[in-house]
């Protein structure tokens, strides 16, 4: 019987051979992480040499947003752990266990704690080809089954170098990097296409609620002036009936909102609701076409003050729900409700363990209104900004699992 030949479902036209598989540790020329300075965070600085930590290793990227630093006494001391361009960091601990990144070309020099491992291969591998093997499904496949400590979940140096992987030649690792490579950069720019996007939205929403951008009707004529009023004054508010965790099933005949899932689809509208329920709608607070939802309770109180505004009537709102229903437009009020006042909603909650936010605090809370042919042209503004924002998302989401598949075929 003709042994099998080791090479991936997918692959390159112009090569043929094999794949070989290697121990990490043979092809390595350092594999170790670094330690807390001593001190601990008191050592931390706000400038000097970069200390990396787990939350820097993000999604195949060397995140510097929230960096610290530590100093250059401190680098020299460390002197084991320093980190140079083209290394590969892979997180061993925690929540984070697994995710990986290759460290930037122009990277000038840093250091790392006890929770990220420096991989550094010898000349002859590609970082640029591991790294993203260790990202796919059967690099995350050797990460978990080679976790040491019973119930704590870690990764020792001696399982990493452990690992057995199966390389191409140099030049077929290169031509697969320079191809994940493109992907990352391309994934790269969306993001950061989104992010200006939400920060335009901001940008023009801080403009719009505080006048210094107003608008004029159809005939060219200036809008009236908007009248302040407290949201009691022209709302009426609701409580959600509860919907439990038992009571959702997907062949419901009922979509529904479950209070907790409105910090999982947070936006200022929604219109696709993934619950559903067969809960007899007697028992049940139905919605009308423009309420505005906000959560009753929750862990902190920023996670609460978070306004919705359902575009469809007939959905079922579960408990620990606010429901404001009003003649306003009710996309242009939780655009409203989450700018400016966000902050005041968030101060208006109490508690310790859990927050909660009462409709009679919510119904002393001051407005800005316009009228509502103003509001309608505002909420057409914002939803526009925001239809941008998802499709970018969506355009993220399908380039993400295109590299997903890839990664699978790619790679033995």
């Amino acid at each position: 019987m003709e042994k099998r030949k080791i090479i991936p479902e997918l692959r390159f036209p112009e090569f043929y051979e094999e794949w070989v598989k290697k121990k990490v540790g043979t092809i390595t020329d350092k594999v170790g992480s670094g330690s807390t300075p001593l001190g601990g965070s008191k050592a931390y600085l706000s400038e000097g040499v970069i200390f990396i930590r787990s939350q820097n290793v993000n999604n195949d990227t060397l995140s510097l947003d929230e960096v610290v630093f530590i100093s250059e006494e401190t680098n020299d001391k460390m002197s084991g752990s320093k980190v140079i361009a083209e290394d590969i960091l892979l997180n061993i601990t925690g929540a984070s266990i697994g995710r990986s990144c290759v460290v930037p070309k122009t990277f000038q020099t840093g250091n790392v704690n006890q929770h990220v491992c420096i991989i550094r291969l010898t000349q002859d591998y590609s970082p640029y080809f591991f790294q993203p093997f260790l990202s796919s499904f059967k690099g995350q496949k050797l990460v978990f089954q080679e976790q040491a400590g019973g119930g704590r979940e870690g990764l020792n140096f001696q399982s990493i170098r452990g690992f057995k992987v199966y390389f191409p030649t140099l030049p077929e690792q290169q031509k697969i990097a320079s191809f994940f490579t493109a992907i990352d950069k391309k994934i790269s720019q969306l993001k950061q296409k989104k992010t200006l996007l939400e920060q335009y939205k901001k940008g023009v929403m801080q403009e719009i609620f505080s006048q210094k951008i107003r608008f004029r009707n159809d005939n060219g004529q200036k809008f009236p002036k908007w009248e302040k009023k407290r949201l009691g004054e022209v709302a009426k508010f609701f409580k959600g009936k509860g919907v439990s965790k038992n009571d959702v099933a997907d062949n419901g005949n009922l979509e529904c909102i479950r209070y907790g899932e409105l910090y999982t689809i947070y936006r200022e509208t929604i219109d696709v609701v993934k619950s559903r329920t067969s809960v007899n709608t007697k028992d049940l607070v139905l919605s009308e076409a423009d309420d505005v939802i906000i959560p009753a309770s929750g862990e902190t109180q920023i996670d609460i003050a978070t306004a919705s505004c359902v575009l469809k009537s007939g959905i079922a709102l579960g408990g620990d729900l606010n429901i404001i229903r009003s003649n306003f437009n009710g996309v242009f009020l939780s655009y409203l409700l989450n700018s400016k006042m966000k902050r005041e909603i968030a101060k208006l909650a109490q508690g310790i363990s859990v927050v909660h936010l009462y409709s009679s605090q919510l119904s002393i809370l001051k407005l800005d209104i316009p009228t509502v042919l103003e509001q309608a042209k505002i909420a057409s503004i914002l939803s526009a900004i925001d239809t941008k924002i998802n499709h970018t998302q969506t355009q993220i989401d399908k380039a993400e699992l295109w590299k997903k598949g890839l990664l699978q075929k790619m790679f033995v």
